[in-house]
């Protein structure tokens, strides 16, 4: 979602929105909520076969298209506005980027299998916290004739249960390394987590003694993970501002339908204030999305804090969009079969996902050197 989008850029816009009309409607989200897998299969292979979603950002000579973020940022954000319930985020942002960033025989073996839809991976760095510190990472990683094991547990990993492969950040001698544990390792545990959005699962992995690759260079797991963590900042914020952009057009069209002393509620200048401000939020939530998009694309100095800015502000946007829209539906957007409640818990949940709002002012204060 750049700044100024190119004609295959809105291309792929079109192409996204059409193929998630057809894939993630309401029904097919709610179908997914109810059932055990967490995504269903064959819209996963399809978004491979038909766009090549998964292979968006993988270099050409792994397997992949060879795009970059700022249409990785569109796809994001057209997943959010129809909350598709894939692991998107998880593979085709978090492990994919690691994968990419590291280089190296692992990412020649996974890349090409992610690309075509075949593998889902994940990554799993928080414990106590809900951000990414490196103070937060006492997952043990201990090395014995060339192999090595990691003991220790990962509370809120993101697919952990859907995922082929998980990339878990631990502490080895060196410092924090990254490893490459395969589903169904020795000594790993897999619980999964009942969460309020039910359109995203999460899952505590915990790891005794569990064999796994070193995925990198040993004790530089954290200089990969900084690089990754913007960009997963970026894209959770396009997929803010989609989920933001359809509970506003939600609302719109249901205070232009609705009826009251003989008018639709939506000419009522109090209902009129509400969705101008709301109108606002959702496009200054946009621009702030669109300039962490380019400068984490870009590589730029302050992509950092554009990151944590954009994650602050299309946080608190989202959520209050959401809000509103179960408060000016009236009765019925309180009603489970109404889909206002599904963009309320998702708004939500995404505030807390990789760091609530308030931390990531005091990263802002502390990036541009106010603590």
């Amino acid at each position: 979602m750049a700044l100024i989008t190119t004609d295959e850029q809105e291309a792929l816009r079109d192409v996204m929105r059409s193929f998630l009309a057809r894939y993630s409607s309401e029904s097919d989200v709610r179908t997914v909520m109810d059932g055990a897998a967490g995504y269903d299969a064959a819209a996963w292979r399809m978004a491979a076969d038909q766009i090549g979603v998964q292979a968006l950002v993988i270099p050409e000579e792994m397997g992949g298209a060879g795009y970059g973020f700022d249409e990785l940022a569109i796809v994001m954000e057209e997943t959010g506005r129809s909350l598709f319930p894939a692991p998107v985020l998880s593979t085709t942002v978090l492990a994919t980027s690691v994968l990419v960033a590291t280089g190296g025989p692992l990412a020649q073996e996974y890349l090409p299998r992610i690309a075509t839809g075949e593998l889902i991976a994940t990554v799993a760095v928080s414990e106590a916290l809900l951000h990414w510190d490196p103070v937060d990472i006492t997952t043990k990683a201990e090395e014995s004739g060339g192999n090595w094991r990691l003991s220790g547990s990962k509370p809120y990993v993101l697919d952990g249960r859907q995922a082929d492969i998980i990339i878990v950040a631990a502490r080895s001698g060196d410092g924090v390394s990254l490893f490459v544990v395969e589903s169904g390792a020795d000594g790993m545990t897999v619980d999964a987590l009942e969460s309020m959005d039910q359109t995203r699962r999460l899952a505590r992995l915990t790891f005794d003694a569990s064999p796994a690759v070193l995925l990198g260079e040993d004790g530089l797991g954290w200089k990969t993970l900084c690089v990754v963590y913007d960009r997963a900042l970026a894209a959770l914020a396009c997929e803010q501002v989609g989920g933001a952009q359809a509970a506003l057009e939600m609302t719109v069209e249901y205070v232009n339908m609705r009826q009251q002393f003989g008018r639709p509620i939506g000419s009522f200048q109090a209902i009129k204030h509400r969705c101008a401000d709301l109108l606002v939020e959702v496009e200054s939530a946009r621009s702030a999305a669109a300039y962490a998009s380019t400068a984490v694309a870009a590589g730029a100095d302050d992509a950092s804090v554009a990151a944590s800015i954009a994650k602050v502000y299309c946080s608190q946007a989202f959520y209050h969009v959401a809000a509103e829209c179960i408060q000016m539906h009236g009765g019925i957007g309180f009603t489970w079969e109404h889909p206002a409640h599904l963009y309320f818990k998702r708004a939500k949940s995404s505030e807390a996902l990789f760091g609530w709002p308030a931390y990531h002012r005091e990263r802002i204060a502390a990036l541009i050197g106010l603590t």
